[in-house]
């Protein structure tokens, strides 16, 4: 996208100052006139979605379609967070990462300028009975690996170690070709090089995709995020939520599922019937044992992300046995639930990580808040 020439018309010098502070390699700082120009004034015929933060928008940059957040001035989430976005994201940048192109300071208003997704996200697709069709196995084991990929950057191959905290299918975007980026960075946590875990007396996430030893203790580190992608892994190739069903007397989740049928080596009978029977047997089967290895309870034996990739990408590394997974039930601490039909942003966390949540387009999901009583 070509330059777009930006005008400083700030009449408080603070907001020139905060601008200053927040210049990242190529991020661009743009006029609020242009962001409201490229929005038809923030329309509501321009609107994607609308959640805790604000809403985010449809615009057109320079001819680009871009996605634009602004963040509302009632929103709970504060200077902190935005900063904390804009100086994280800009530093990344990887093919199957969302692309943050710049932001807008102008008096209370706060902007950030992304990169347009056109697909809505994973979500949007995978659980739609009649959408997810448009994902044959082929597409559906690209996806895989490919966020596999973006966390491998995240977590080992970028300048930054950077634990997600909130990977999920929701967060996954998917472009004009259906190749995946993940998004949302709101809670996203900053490693130094050799820290291994971080702690917060707040858990802050969306259930079904936090690993237990977050749950339980508010302990992260990059294995919570391998957790999540084992939960996605699992929900790609099944073609259904991690969500609680009762089986006659039982109450059982996905990861219960699929654990079942590995030991009585009937996995295949969880696999998205909408898939050829048969057809790629074996990487659906791989797909099945690599998510069951990223949900192990034990934080220590579920395989780093790199291990991850090579299990998906080579039929000749070795997979150990895994381990039975956690049993998930909702947590005995105070739940902070909100339900959205188009977005359900989250609560604020003390954690000095959290922040604001973004998504183009999503569908129903629920945020939790667990506070210690």
């Amino acid at each position: 996208m070509a330059e777009i020439e930006v005008q400083e018309t700030y009449e408080d010098e603070d907001e020139v100052k905060a601008g200053n502070d927040l210049k990242v390699g190529d991020l661009l700082q743009f006029d609020f006139e242009t962001i409201k120009l490229a929005t038809s004034n923030f329309s509501d015929a321009n609107a994607l979605g609308q959640g805790g933060f604000g809403t985010v928008y449809k615009g057109t940059l320079d001819g680009h379609d871009v996605a634009i957040k602004r963040l509302a001035n009632t929103s709970k989430q504060g200077e902190t967070e935005f900063k904390n976005e804009v100086l994280l994201t800009g530093k990344l940048q990887h093919r199957n990462l969302v692309k943050l192109l710049g932001f807008c300071l102008h008096r209370g208003e706060r902007l950030l300028i992304y990169e347009f997704v056109p697909n809505k996200s994973l979500d949007y697709i995978i659980f739609d009975p009649i959408k997810r069709a448009n994902l044959n196995w082929e597409r559906r084991f690209k996806i895989i690996k490919d966020i596999a990929r973006g966390l491998l950057y995240l977590h080992e191959d970028s300048r930054l170690q950077i634990v997600h905290r909130d990977l999920k299918t929701s967060n996954i975007l998917l472009d004009d070709e259906m190749n995946p980026k993940i998004t949302d960075f709101g809670i996203a946590r900053l490693f130094a090089a050799k820290q291994t875990h971080g702690m917060t007396s707040t858990i802050i996430g969306t259930y079904g995709y936090m690993a237990p030893e977050y749950i339980k203790h508010g302990e992260f580190s990059i294995k919570s995020d391998v957790f999540s992608f084992g939960v996605i892994i699992l929900e790609i190739v099944c073609g259904r939520r991690n969500t609680k069903i009762r089986d006659g007397e039982n109450i059982k989740d996905l990861l219960d599922n699929a654990w079942e049928n590995w030991k009585t080596g009937t996995s295949l009978d969880i696999v998205d019937p909408m898939l050829e029977q048969g057809f790629n047997k074996n990487e659906k089967m791989r797909c099945i044992h690599v998510g069951l290895l990223c949900v192990q309870e034990e934080v220590d034996v579920r395989p780093s992300m790199s291990s991850v990739l090579l299990m998906l990408s080579s039929t000749s590394f070795p997979l150990p046995e895994p381990s039975e997974p956690p049993f998930l039930m909702q947590p005995k601490k105070a739940l902070s639930i909100s339900l959205s039909d188009q977005y359900s942003g989250p609560t604020m966390s003390s954690d000095s990580g959290s922040g604001s949540q973004f998504t183009q387009g999503s569908t129903t999901k629920s945020s939790v808040t667990v506070t210690d009583q």
